[in-house]
């Protein structure tokens, strides 16, 4: 019986001495993947960083070019605008002068209609031209 309990007791012994030479590559093993994961997490932060600072190029591109627009827009609306005020005064100037030259040939009643000679008649096309200024008017001031 001594016999097999001394077998026994080298058994393990050979067994731990052919383990630790695998182990001991698995661990090298181990630590070259671990470093080279380590080395591909590092590429993909590059990766992503590059990325953004394209993205953020990018939108600071387009947040300028909608600016410009905004901009121009703004003066296009207040020179349609103005346009517009010039039209309206000079219909009011016609119509005022159309009228008292109706006056003057005597072709007008004498009391006259007096609301017709504050606001003048706009035909259909020059109240469309109206109503699509104010709509890009309110937009504008929506905005």
């Amino acid at each position: 019986m001594a016999n097999s309990d001394s077998s026994t007791a080298t058994l393990p012994i050979a067994l731990k001495k052919e383990n630790t030479v695998p182990i001991g590559s698995k661990i090298a093993e181990l630590n070259e993947s671990r470093s080279d994961l380590l080395n591909r997490i590092q590429g993909l932060k590059q990766d992503l960083q590059g990325w953004r600072s394209k993205l953020d190029t990018q939108v600071k591109i387009h947040r300028d070019e909608l600016s410009e627009l905004k901009k121009s827009l703004n003066v296009e609306v207040d020179q349609l605008r103005k346009e517009f005020q010039e039209l309206k005064s000079t219909l009011q100037q016609q119509q005022e002068d159309v009228t008292a030259s109706l006056r003057n040939l005597g072709l007008q009643d004498s009391t006259g209609d007096a609301k017709g000679a504050e606001e003048p008649m706009l035909d259909v096309e020059d109240q469309e031209v109206h109503a699509s200024v104010e709509e890009v008017i309110e937009k504008r001031d929506e905005n």
